[in-house]
């Protein structure tokens, strides 16, 4: 790997459609992963005494450094362009959990919120560039985009865009407003992610690509100038920070623009300066927010202009400190020497205009480095008159010092061993091309030299920079341009105003014209190519009006329901006319020779009838406002002009078909997945990955409906006393000994749950117990009680005969969810409580985990992800019983289903429910949601 040969792993996932898990190790990614990894294992360290045991949030926060660990070491190895993508975006979702760390605190959550959206809009804008660059380059594998680079207009697009994804991580201007505002985190996170980790993934980004691309002129200019530029202005900025985590902040962007304008040169001499200058930056700048940690936990403040005397009580971090910041002055002889001496020379080779503007640049910037590396030593440790000596509320101990003691003293070894670490960040410069001279070398001396000078240059003027700091201050505030941060507040502001504009005249709340315009839209787009193209004229067979003389009943009952929909005032009459619209359909289906969609059709037509039905209670009984006779013909004109096009569109689809149907293969395909039911096989074995899809949606629709119900934190089953026909308490923990000792019923503790146990009594459903007498119906619940076993008997016969006969486990999950509306439509919502003890958030994981599991399984045990496997089940006394993967797949499906429904009815049914019979022991009438007509 150091010699050139980088190590490669590859594992296709979905060849089809280019994805794979592909990682590269090269000097490279050794570099980046050894600062990611070994300065992440020494904030964990940090963060052992930096933060309190009683510290709110510890865990969470622990948690997502790792989690943001683990994306950066992806990223860094990905050697897949999407895959690169992926934990880019990790990286930006965990640095604004970091950022956010104390919520409670406003500049904590504009902080957050400024920092995802600015490299959230970088990400969006760099992931088409890197679509359009794989695309034209025809691999999305980094190595094979290295190895061939494309070229042409089109690659010159990528680039621009993928370089605003790579400056807006890094905070290159324009930019940069980002990243001071996160110092709101807590002072590891500015260590790890701000100085070693995320804000070098835009630098990383340039490093990687510069290979291929660094001699294209718009990869050049933009890297080039705006780095220069950044590097100018941020450290001007540094030079008046008070706070000193600020100047540090500045800084560091001032110092990212460093790199980038480094990498952005694209020669060999270049690419061994910026990775040397990579390493040094992290090493010098981690220990010094170490150390503003360290003063700002033992002093309780950080404002330079406070602390005086803390050299004589704080020597060990005062030493550490002028090491750090002696290599981020470029000092001998430290690592930042070493680099920035490679970092000039490399300008001075490239023998450019740029390249000799650019030097000009980074040389001012330099200065501005040297400069407020002496005001933060003088800053933070020095005498200052007029300022009392400060305080040490609590001396650090030994560990808290640590960490930034180890990187010191490595910035401190990584000048003297500049010419060890040559090799390996050679083995990377050497892939970029050369500059026409002799490849040059790190060195802590390459004896006198213009770069040499230039260090002298440098430090003379910063030297004067600080002696004349008041001035310096006193300019800089007086020609400061505006406050980024009260930029992007007005921008934000502003979008925010014209956003709620455009909504007002676009969203006016009715649902009857949201679906009008996408219909009426769907008729212009869709019609306008079938006029233009004369697609009726092409040969196609004729249409096939009916197969079967029965048909014409279903469908004459859809268009009259249809129709009578539209002149109905009675809420729960239209909803009976829609539902036989649906169950007409489903005859239909039966009728044409599709048992199973016809099957589920009357299935989930029985419960989106159930569920209106349980909305219409908090409903008024009829429309509140009659529909105008004009908007009624307008509406039925939309509605039968959509339906026309649809089903010719439909039968053009068909009817022009070329190539032969895939379907014909359907047969064979079921037989080898082991079943005979061509759908079932299609949904769980064939099309197994569009059933993940699909329920995965309804697992996060279930949430969806919860949440915006329940706007609360934390939801509980409740604990039901049940005491002769009426609740007479709620039981906030279970008894000791299991027991009731106060209910006349036993009852048992189980779960969330109180469950009668009744030997001497027989109840049908215990839950009608709490139901007033008006409400209960005798035989319905005898009926419910009987009928409950029936059902969980016919929904397990579908799960387990779906994959040979009509069935499945969606179909058997629905009718087992109808089990439970009957029995909460017979006993209320305690006996829905106590028919199922299982919360339907357990139930929607652990369905999804079944599938999932059932998913990976085919990997670790087959071939692939969803590889099928079979095997026959020996049992005494019975014929051996057929078992396949697929089963344990459709059964996740079925036990999902199950918790979807009823979360449904915890929902729309009990939900309801409860606050009814609050508002008649308050008195208080119920309160019906005002809505548009729908009719």
């Amino acid at each position: 790997m150091i010699a050139g040969e980088p190590e490669l792993f590859f594992l296709p996932w979905a060849p089809n459609y280019q994805l794979a898990l592909a990682f590269r190790m090269d000097a490279l990614s050794l570099v980046m992963l050894l600062l990611a990894a070994g300065i992440g294992a020494l904030i964990l360290l940090y963060c052992a005494r930096y933060f309190s045991d009683d510290e709110p949030g510890l865990g969470r926060f622990a948690g997502v450094l790792t989690g943001f660990a683990g994306a950066m070491i992806g990223l860094v190895l990905a050697n897949d362009l999407i895959q690169l993508y992926l934990y880019w975006e990790l990286t930006t979702v965990f640095s604004y959990l970091l950022i956010g760390h104390y919520p409670e605190r406003r500049d904590n959550r504009r902080a957050a919120a400024m920092a995802i959206n600015v490299t959230t809009m970088g990400g969006l804008t760099m992931l088409v560039g890197l679509v359009i660059l794989g695309e034209s380059a025809g691999t999305y594998l980094i190595s094979g985009i290295l190895a061939e680079p494309p070229s042409g207009t089109a690659v010159t697009v990528a680039l621009v865009l993928i370089l605003v994804g790579a400056l807006s991580k890094s905070a290159i201007f324009p930019f940069s407003l980002w990243l001071p505002a996160a110092m709101q985190a807590p002072t590891p996170v500015s260590a790890y992610l701000h100085a070693a980790a995320m804000v070098k993934a835009g630098v990383y980004l340039i490093a990687r690509l510069t290979p291929a691309f660094g001699d294209i002129p718009a990869w050049q200019y933009t890297a080039v100038i705006l780095g220069t530029a950044t590097m100018i202005g941020s450290g001007w900025r540094a030079l008046r920070q008070h706070d000193l985590k600020l100047l540090l902040a500045h800084g560091t962007v001032s110092q990212l623009g460093f790199l980038t304008a480094i990498f952005g040169i694209g020669t060999r001499d270049a690419a061994l300066a910026g990775l040397a200058m990579l390493c040094a930056h992290a090493l010098f700048k981690a220990p010094l927010f170490l150390v503003v940690g360290i003063i700002d936990h033992s002093t309780g403040t950080r404002d330079l202009r406070e602390l005086s005397g803390l050299r004589k009580k704080m020597p060990v971090v005062f030493w550490t400190s002028v090491v750090a910041l002696m290599s981020m002055a470029g000092l001998p002889p430290m690592a930042g020497f070493a680099a920035k001496e490679a970092a000039f020379g490399a300008f001075e080779h490239a023998d450019t205009l740029l390249a000799t503007l650019a030097l000009a640049g980074v040389v001012v910037g330099t200065l501005f480095t040297v400069g407020y590396s002496l005001r933060f030593l003088w800053g933070a440790f020095f005498d200052k008159e007029n300022t009392s000596p400060t305080p040490l509320l609590h001396p650090p101990g030994p560990l808290f010092v640590a960490p930034a003691i180890v990187l010191a003293a490595l910035s401190l070894l990584g000048g003297f061993g500049a010419s060890l670490a040559d090799p390996v960040f050679a083995s990377y410069a050497d892939t970029v091309p050369g500059a026409g001279h002799d490849p040059a070398h790190l060195a802590l001396w390459h004896g006198l030299s213009l770069p040499l000078l230039l260090t002298a240059l440098c430090l003379a003027g910063g030297l004067l920079l600080f002696r004349w700091r008041v001035m310096v201050a006193w300019l800089g505030a007086r020609f400061a341009l505006p406050e980024a941060g009260n930029v992007y507040r007005r921008i934000v502001y502003y979008l925010s105003s014209f956003a709620t504009q455009v909504t007002g005249l676009t969203q006016r709340g009715s649902l009857p014209l949201y679906l009008g315009t996408i219909l009426v839209s769907l008729l212009v787009v869709s019609t306008a190519p079938i006029v233009w193209g004369r697609l009726w004229t092409l040969d196609v067979p004729p249409v096939r009006w009916i197969d079967t003389p029965p048909q014409l009943i279903p469908a004459a009952i859809i268009i009259i329901a249809a129709l009578w929909t539209l002149i109905v005032r009675g809420r729960l009459f239209a909803v009976v006319l829609v539902g036989m619209t649906g169950y007409g359909t489903a005859t239909l289906f039966a009728l044409h020779g599709a048992p199973d969609l016809a099957l589920t059709q009357f299935l989930v037509e029985t419960v989106s009838l159930v569920v209106f039905v349980l909305v219409l209670r908090r409903l008024p009984p009829q429309f509140s406002t009659p529909v105008l006779r004009s908007r009624r013909l307008v509406n039925l004109a939309i509605g039968i002009g959509s339906g026309i096009l649809v089903a010719v569109m439909a039968y053009l689809t068909l009817a022009g078909r070329q190539a032969e149907s895939i379907s014909e293969g359907f047969p064979a395909a079921a037989e080898e997945a082991g079943g005979s039911n061509i759908v079932s096989v299609l949904l769980v074995d064939v099309r197994s990955w569009d059933t993940m899809g699909e329920i995965s949606v309804l697992a996060a629709v279930a949430a969806g409906v919860a949440s915006l119900l329940f706007v609360r934190r934390r939801t509980r089953l409740p604990h039901t006393h049940i005491e002769t026909g009426r609740i007479v308490a709620r039981l906030p923990q279970p008894p000791s000994n299991g027991e009731s000792e106060w209910s006349p019923l036993p009852l048992t503790y189980v779960g969330d749950i109180i469950t009668p146990r009744v030997a001497h009594k027989p109840l049908w459903l215990p839950g009608v117990l709490t139901l007033a007498q008006e409400r209960r119906s005798i035989i319905f619940e005898v009926v419910a009680r009987l009928m409950f076993p029936v059902i969980i008997l016919i929904s397990v016969f579908l799960l387990l005969t779906g994959h040979s006969h009509v069935g499945g486990g969606f179909a058997g999950g629905i009718v087992a969810g109808l089990g439970l509306m009957v029995r909460y439509l017979a006993g209320g919502r305690h006996e829905l409580y106590l028919s199922l003890r299982l919360p339907p958030g357990l139930l929607i994981g652990l369905g999804l985990s079944i599938t999932t599991g059932t998913a990976l399984a085919g990997a670790i045990f087959g071939t692939e992800i969803f590889a099928g496997g079979a095997f026959d089940l020996h049992l005494p006394f019975l014929e051996p019983i057929h078992l396949t993967s697929a089963l344990a797949f459709d059964f996740g499906v079925y036990v999902l289903v199950i918790g979807l429904i009823q979360d449904i009815l915890y929902s729309l049914g009990a939900g309801i429910d409860e606050q009814a019979e609050k508002d008649s022991r308050t008195g208080k009438a119920p309160e019906y949601e005002s809505e548009e007509v729908t009719a």
